[in-house]
This record gives C-alpha cells, structure tokens and sequence, in this order.
C-alpha cells in the first residue's frame, strides 16, 4: 500500500525527472493529428520503465500496469498535444525557461506538456513498486484533445477494457499555484462545433438584386440568433454563444457564393445544448431561406462532447484524502471552467475525477490565460500532481469502488 510518507518521498524521487519531462515535451510542441515526435518520446519513456503499451490512433497509447492480482482497475490519463499558434519568448514576467522548437508555428499554450510529465513521474514510481499494490492501472495518453482527434482511437481501447475509475488533471491558470480543486459535478462545459456555410448567389457589387448575397444571410442570421438565444435558452441554463469569424468575399465590388460562419458554444446541461443545436440549425436554414438561398453545415457544426462531471463519491475520497499529503488549504472549491475537454467522455464511461490544478504564480509570470501566447506553467505544481494522483490511486484501492 502507498503511505502518505511512501507518496511524499517517490515525489520526491522524480520532481526532476518530472520537470525534464515537461521540458522535453514543451519543445516537441505538435498539433494533433501529427503529434509523431512527442508520441515516440512517451513510447520510449515507457519502454525504459519497462512498460508494456498498445498504440493508439493516431499516436498517443495506452500502458498497462498489472499486478496480477484481483482488485480494482484504475485509469489515469494524460493528453499531450499542442496548439498551432506562436509561442512568446516571455510570459507575463519573464522569459520562460523553455521554447518550442517550433515558436513561430505551435506551442504548448494549454499545459499538456505538464499533465504528461506528472503521469510520466506517476507512472516511473507505480512501475517500480508493483509489489505495493493490487489490480491493475491503465495510463492512457491522449495525442489529440484540442481538436477531438484523440478521442475516437482512444475509445476503441478503452470498449476493450473494464476500468472501474478515471483520474486526470488539467493545469488551469485560474487557480494559484499551490491549489487543486477536485470538487463533485460539472468541472468543464461540453461544447457545440458552429461551422455553416450560407450559399446564395454571386454577381456584380452594383446589381444585388440580380443576386443572393449570403453575406447578408450571415450577418442576418447573427441578428436571429442572438434574438432566438435570448428568448429559447433556458433562463436558467447557460450556453454561451462565441461566433467568432464571419469570412464572405474578399473584393469590394463583387458579392461572393458563399459566406462562412464559425465558433462554438459552451453548455452544461446536455439536454439545453441539444436545443441549442437545434436553434443554430433552424435559424441557419431559415435565414438563408429568406434571402433567396441555401445552408450547408460543415463537418465541425456537432456537438462535440458532454461536459465534464466529477463523480460525488470518487470526489469524496479525493477532497478527503489529498490534503493528507498535500497539505492543510490545497484542496479547494473553485467555479466550473467554459473550456471545453474530452475527458468528459473518460468519466462517461468510468466514474471519476477530472482536478484542476493552480498554476498562476505572479512572481514566476505564470498567470496568462490559456490559449494564450504568454501561457507558461509553475512548474514547482508538478509534484503536487503527481502526489495527487498517487493519492488518488491510493485511497481507491484502500476504500473501494463505487457500486
């Protein structure tokens, strides 16, 4: 059994190669599906801890630590790819100890470099320890969570295996560095894909009677929407609408075929999103039925995944448990996060809990938004999660499942 003193101790052990790991990820900053570099480094790390793994499209993995005993089966995932936008050489206070070999092109703006290294640093001590525990603990690594090309590979293992429990952890600059939160109930909002195209009819900037100017029909159906938003949506439901880039015709005196519209919505409430969709659909189609035109929904316009929902018991345990090695004040509450994760879909298939964990450290500059040029990670956190996750795995297998 993991004592709190074996968990502090093993931390201890990897806090450096935890932060090598990190560092070794950050420059190899991919955007999924072609995350060939950093899916070949978790390989190898594996494959040195003596690891056996399953590969995964298109590449991430899926690692198996089986103690050949009966007891619980216990997920752990990690995600791991980039983002496709250019990376600050300073964050908001400093220059960052780490570059993307790639910094005008991709970077790691979300903190998955770090959710790798911890389950990298948590998996190198539950490897050389199997003696200490009974069950079997499965390590997923995700390669495409920022634009859902992870998910469907992952899934196909995942329909082969029985876990019994999920754990993750996203870094979240919300939070100060030093917090975690691990709280029961919606965590993370599930999210709707807006991706239309309004097609109408082109011709001469001078004549739009003698077309159908679907750039109209978009910035109409803008108008519609926000009326039909205000007045269907549930009152006392949130989902945001972020339109965020209307793209029709490029000439001053030419009216284009076509007009593209795109953004996504946020929701928490499966049953208020679907009729969300459904007004984004309805509107789209009449809009462009006013104006003499047509619709066509693009392979984004979906709802892309529930929210995240923590499990009220598997909650439970970590609330109570994790401060027994992270200390008295680490675990707090904290308001559900908009931005949308895939791990909603681990945790609606194995009870779980997704943890948030505080990197914004003002002295360090790592306060940045994610998403953000400037983002960066405290990475004095990472044993925090790597403590916790060996808490968690912990306390599982000392107090039980669900049933």
């Amino acid at each position: 059994m993991f004592t709190n003193e074996f968990i502090q101790q093993a931390a201890a052990e990897v806090h450096d190669y935890v932060i090598e790991m990190r560092r070794e990820m950050h420059k190899r900053a991919e955007v999924a599906p072609n995350c060939v570099r950093a899916g070949a480094f978790i390989r190898e790390q594996l494959d040195a801890m003596g690891i056996p793994w399953e590969p995964v499209e298109t590449h991430g993995c899926f690692a198996t630590l089986d103690s050949g005993r009966p007891g619980p089966h216990i997920g752990l995932r990690a995600d791991f790819d980039a983002l496709p936008m250019p990376e600050d050489e300073c964050n908001l206070s400093q220059k960052r100890i780490v570059m993307s070999d790639t910094p005008d092109k991709t970077c790691h703006g979300c903190g998955h470099d770090a959710h790798t290294a911890m389950l990298l640093g948590a998996a190198k001590i539950l490897s050389a320890n199997m003696d200490k525990f009974d069950g079997i603990i499965y390590l997923a690594f995700e390669d495409g969570e920022e634009n859902g090309t992870g998910w469907p590979g992952m899934e196909k293992v995942l329909k082969t295996k029985q876990i019994d429990t999920f754990w993750g952890i996203h870094v979240w600059a919300d939070l100060p560095s030093g917090t975690i939160c691990v709280q029961e109930g919606p965590r993370m909002a599930g999210g709707i894909g807006v991706d239309i195209t309004f097609v109408g009819k082109g011709g001469h900037g001078s004549r739009p009677d003698q077309s159908a100017n679907p750039v109209f029909m978009a910035a109409n159906y803008l108008n519609n929407l926000a009326v039909a938003w205000a007045n269907q949506i549930d009152a006392n439901e949130t989902v945001t609408l972020g339109i965020t880039s209307i793209q029709g015709g490029e000439v001053s005196n030419v009216i284009p075929d076509t007009a593209h519209v795109i953004g996504s919505c946020r929701l928490f409430n499966v049953e208020e999103g679907k009729k969300a969709f459904n007004i984004l659909k309805t509107v789209a189609e009449n809009t462009a039925a006013m104006h003499n035109g047509h619709v066509e929904f693009g392979p984004r316009f979906m709802m892309f995944g529930g929210p995240v929902v923590n499990d009220p018991y598997y909650a439970a345990l970590a609330e109570a448990a994790l401060p027994e090695v992270l200390g008295a004040g680490a675990v707090v509450k904290s308001q559900p996060w908009y931005a949308s994760e895939s791990f909603g879909r681990y945790l609606s298939m194995s009870p779980g809990v997704f943890a948030h964990l505080g990197i914004n450290n003002p002295a360090k500059g790592t306060g940045a938004a994610h998403h953000n040029s400037k983002f960066d990670v405290d990475e004095d956190v990472l044993d925090m999660g790597v403590k916790a996750t060996l808490k968690y795995v912990a306390t599982v297998l000392e107090k039980g499942i669900k049933h």
